[in-house]
């Protein structure tokens, strides 16, 4: 596989400052609170000896650390921003990206309401709070309310560019910490709305809408308009036990077989 260095600068700083004894993954939730840890429990069951530290606290501390020299591979959701790359720049790093798998931002509602299908520009209503009651999109009428991942979340800012055109939150939207928090809000509020990765879609007392007459299915994911690459990130590329992982996580047939259980897409599908 051949890797992408996103910024080059005189002599670069690359690898990790990590003892590869273990190696340490942190960032997006998305990727760090179920398809992760399951990669990495498929990879030790194959015999590989290594350790992990696994922390998913959201996709901007995946540069955070990898900056810091605190993680050997970052965890994002969206990709990396200009000012994030100017920092590696700015201490002669080069970042390399790598793409973990495909997702789809699947927007949910209680499985008691009635809505089935909303538009591109309903969705941008209802979380800028133009929209406010579900009588407006053809439900039956009730206040909305509308769950969002945190500010560290790159989920949080992807939604926000593709199905909000960039738009700020409604001030009434209610934050959470990760993609659990907003299923298990949704799924106990009728009148509740948020948005999960494709992982999360498919919880008791959810129902994922069609978006502009598309529903999120893995085969629709060209044309679903909330799909979205999930990213590793590294310091330079990857070397040793670190590039043995991620060769085998984006690769290989078991890797491959564990993304699509816990309900991602494959890079190679």
């Amino acid at each position: 596989m051949k890797y992408t260095a996103l910024i080059t600068l005189g002599t670069m700083i690359t690898g990790s400052t990590l003892a590869q004894d273990k190696i340490v993954i942190k960032g997006s939730d998305t990727l760090g609170a179920k398809m992760v840890p399951q990669l990495k429990e498929a990879y030790v069951a194959a015999g590989n000896k290594t350790d992990f530290e696994i922390a998913a606290e959201g996709s901007s501390q995946a540069f955070t650390n990898l900056i810091a020299g605190t993680a050997d591979i970052g965890m994002s959701s969206r990709d990396v921003k200009e000012e994030e790359k100017n920092n590696f720049i700015a201490k002669g790093k080069a970042l390399a990206e790598h793409v973990a798998a495909w997702d789809m931002i699947a927007v949910v509602i209680n499985k008691d309401n009635g809505v089935r299908d909303l538009s591109l520009k309903q969705v941008e209503g209802i979380f800028t709070g133009d929209i406010k009651n579900w009588s407006e999109v053809g439900g039956k009428p009730g206040k909305i309310s509308a769950y969002t991942r945190n500010t560290s979340s790159g989920t949080y800012k992807t939604f926000q560019k593709m199905a909000m055109a960039k738009r700020d939150y409604s001030s009434s939207s209610q934050k959470m910490a990760g993609n659990e928090q907003i299923a298990a809000e949704v799924a106990s509020n009728p009148n509740g709305i948020g948005y999960v990765g494709l992982a999360y879609a498919g919880k008791d007392g959810l129902r994922a809408v069609k978006v502009d007459g598309e529903a999120p299915k893995p085969r629709n994911k060209a044309d679903y308009p909330l799909s979205r690459k999930l990213y590793y990130y590294t310091v330079g590329d990857p070397k040793g036990e670190v590039k043995k992982f991620i060769d085998w996580a984006i690769k290989s047939k078991e890797a491959a077989e564990v993304i699509e259980k816990v309900g991602f897409i494959p890079v190679g599908e």
